[in-house]
This record gives structure tokens, C-alpha cells and sequence, in this order.
């Protein structure tokens, strides 16, 4: 049996960013597991726009009432969750700036987070509707903030992935990237052992 995982990486230093490493960490050790096939999104090299009125609005509209320029508009957002749904496994490699999510992984979140399709308002609030799958979140950041108070990333993270019923989530973290060079290296053996782990456990 197959196990799929959409990789989602996120840094604008590319190949220079730290929660890239991590994320190339888990797909070279995916690569050499037997039964792990992994997808990649790179939500900077293929960014998109700030979610405005006229998609929201395209996703609204019938799909046979749908203007052409409303088609485009909701396939960019189909387009995103069939790639989730096909997947069993979500890893996002996430970095930290100003203490949050870049923007452009926000507007990925804009296009699966998506009322009628991944969840549901009902009278007991919202309810999830991608069932069966989890999560493994690669955290990147330069100082110490797991577990305390300026940590707002994670639990924003959970709440998303949670919205739409992913309430099996793993979190690695690599912390202190940018605090000496002896802390750095601590860090990345720490979080590259805990990647490893969990690769053999898919």
C-alpha cells in the first residue's frame, strides 16, 4: 500500500531557507522508504494572488453558470484541493516571520479552507469534511518560541488544518537557526532525527 503526502514548502529564500532544508530532509528520506510518494507545492515559485470578491465569488456561482472568468478563478482553488484530496499525508514546511505564516502560504490555506467543500457550518459550529488524512508540520525559526506565548504559528496552523477535520498533526520544530552556529547545528540533528521518525512511521 501507497502512502501519498503533499510536501507544501513556503520559505522566499527558496533553496536558501531553512524550513526548506527540512522539508528536502523529508522528501530525501521519503524518497529512499519504499511505499511513500510525495508531491510537491512550492507556494512561492507558484504564488498566489490575495483571495478578492471575485473569486470568492466565482466559487459562489453554479459551475454551469460560471462566467469564463469565473471558471479560471474557482480552478485555482480545485485545482488545490484535488491535489489534497489525493494525498494521504499534508507536510507543510513552514517558516516564522513576524511571529506568523508567510503570506503566501495564507493564500494557499484561502483556496482549501473552503465552505461547502472541505467544511460545513452546522448548528454546532463547523464541522470537517477531509476525513482520514493527517498532518506533519516542519517549524523553522531563528529564535525560541515553541511552547510560549509569542508562539501564535502553531496554534493558528492547528486551527486551520483542524477546520477542515485534520486533527492528526505532528509538530517538529527547529528553533534557534539564528542564535550562533552551535545552537543551529543542536537544532537541525534534533529536528532531522525527528523527520526520520516519522518517515518510517508512514
Amino acid at each position: 500500500m501507497t502512502t501519498r503526502a503533499l510536501l507544501v514548502t513556503s520559505s522566499v529564500l527558496g533553496e536558501n531557507g531553512q524550513s526548506t532544508a527540512l522539508a528536502n530532509h523529508f522528501q530525501s528520506r521519503a524518497a529512499a522508504r519504499e511505499g511513500v510518494d510525495v508531491t510537491k507545492r512550492d507556494v512561492i515559485a507558484d504564488a498566489l494572488p490575495h483571495l478578492d470578491i471575485a473569486e470568492l465569488g466565482a466559487w459562489q456561482t453554479p459551475a454551469n453558470e460560471r462566467s469564463d472568468e469565473q471558471k479560471a478563478l474557482a480552478a485555482r482553488s480545485d485545482e488545490l484541493l484535488a491535489e489534497l484530496r489525493a494525498n494521504d499525508v499534508l507536510v507543510l514546511a513552514v517558516p516564522m516571520y513576524n511571529l506568523g505564516i508567510p503570506s503566501q502560504f495564507k493564500a494557499w490555506f484561502d483556496r482549501v479552507l473552503r465552505a461547502g467543500e472541505t467544511f460545513r457550518y452546522t448548528e454546532n459550529g463547523p464541522q470537517g469534511l477531509v476525513e482520514g488524512k493527517r498532518a506533519i508540520i516542519l517549524a523553522a525559526r531563528g529564535g525560541m518560541y515553541a511552547g510560549s506565548d509569542r508562539d501564535s504559528q502553531t496554534p493558528h496552523l492547528k486551527s486551520m488544518l483542524g477546520l477542515i477535520g485534520i486533527t492528526d498533526v505532528d509538530v517538529v520544530y527547529a528553533e534557534g537557526l539564528n542564535m550562533g552556529e552551535e545552537q543551529r547545528a543542536a537544532a537541525q540533528k534534533e529536528v532531522f532525527q525527528a523527520i526520520d521518525q516519522l518517515v518510517e512511521a508512514l
